[in-house]
């Protein structure tokens, strides 16, 4: 175990950075700066949008992108209950899996490149709500480089992710009438019965076989008890493995009709990340199959994830794109989460050596953009 891996790891976690914080989210931009700057001889360019801080070393011939986050999904004040600890070689605490071990361990396998001067460093702070801000600039860096990198978490196990689910979000209002609940119901239409049929219709939309899951999540109806809902809201998560099955599910959602007389729907939202297929990292995990190797490590495996990252824009603007660089754990999003402090000098050290690999030879070719697929600019 790498008592100064871990010690930075302790330093960048009791650091909160929560979710759309911009004086948190600049606190760790700023540690950040001085980390990145010392590892790769160069300064970052601060690049804020809406208040959010990211930081991009950008590298004039980029033959690789080393991509990360450093928000997590746990609101500030969480340390006060849940502090970082160490117990033999397992770590707890807000973000240490997702993904601060990554960052740390990124960092560190910079620090071991002889010549990073063909290797960029974006390192962003919105991906837990989404990457609103900091997708074009995502896109617009993948566009550029030879390969990315993604230091998202590993699978528990320690097998990388080669593959992963696309996703669609949508947000649902039905528009119905207000009336008194008590003295003449009859009057109204009732939102909030309207919104229980859609619950129902868009469970339907899953396709089990296929993987293919449709979500109702967050809803609301109604104002007061004695009124009858006259408006109503409900979220739709949608994931899948393909496309194909993402605009099968926004055709059917698109189509949705109202179900009581007088109710109207109205629809916001769409696709968000299309899904990362496994020809985009294809040929990136063959070359750490090889730096493992030679390293004398256990084999490589790679999984296919279930959820999404910033991964899923690399590999649709056509970038070879490999994740779960990062560190090795699990419990991302909950109490429970974790990484194995072990493991995070040996992956950094794979991962020095898959960028020494990527540095020295001619820039993997592009992939093909899926159909259909946003190019946003910055």
């Amino acid at each position: 175990m790498d008592t100064n891996l871990v010690a930075r790891l302790r330093e960048l976690v009791e650091l909160e950075t929560p979710p759309g914080s911009a004086a948190h989210l600049t606190a760790g931009a700023d540690l950040l700066t001085a980390w990145g700057t010392r590892a790769l001889g160069r300064e970052p360019r601060r690049v804020v949008v809406d208040g959010l801080p990211h930081l991009l070393w950008r590298a004039a011939d980029q033959r690789v992108l080393l991509l990360g986050h450093f928000d997590t999904v746990w609101p500030a004040g969480t340390l006060r209950d849940w502090p970082f600890r160490v117990s033999g070689t397992v770590a707890t605490g807000p973000g240490v899996c997702d993904m601060k071990s990554g960052i740390v361990q990124m960092l560190a396998a910079l620090a071991e490149v002889p010549d990073p001067s063909r290797v960029g460093l974006l390192l962003t702070c919105d991906e837990e709500s989404g990457s609103p801000t900091s997708r074009p600039l995502i896109e617009r860096e993948a566009r550029r480089s030879g390969a990315v990198l993604v230091g998202e978490p590993s699978d528990p196990d320690g097998a990388l992710k080669v593959a992963r689910k696309g996703g669609s979000a949508y947000r649902l209002t039905v528009h119905g009438r207000a009336a008194h609940a008590g003295v003449e119901p009859h009057r109204g239409v009732n939102a909030g019965v309207e919104l229980a049929h859609q619950v129902l219709a868009v469970r339907r939309f899953a396709d089990d076989a296929l993987q293919t899951t449709v979500t109702p999540t967050a809803l609301s109806a109604g104002t007061t008890s004695n009124t009858v809902p006259e408006s109503a809201t409900l979220a739709i998560d949608v994931r899948a493995w393909s496309t194909a099955e993402l605009e099968r599910v926004d055709r059917l959602i698109r189509a949705l009709p109202a179900r009581l007389d007088g109710a109207r729907l109205t629809l916001d939202g769409g696709f968000n990340r299309h899904p990362l297929p496994i020809e985009s990292s294809r040929e990136l995990f063959a070359l750490a199959q090889d730096a493992a190797s030679d390293l004398g490590m256990a084999p490589l495996a790679g999984a296919w994830a279930p959820g999404a990252s910033d991964a899923n824009f690399t590999a649709a603007v056509g970038a070879a794109t490999l994740d779960g660089l990062g560190g090795v754990g699990g419990g991302s999003h909950a109490r429970s989460e974790y990484v194995d402090v072990s493991s995070m000098a040996p992956r950094a050290r794979l991962l020095a050596g898959l960028v020494e690999r990527l540095t020295h030879r001619e820039p993997i070719g592009r992939t093909s953009a899926p159909a259909g697929a946003r190019i946003s600019t910055l």
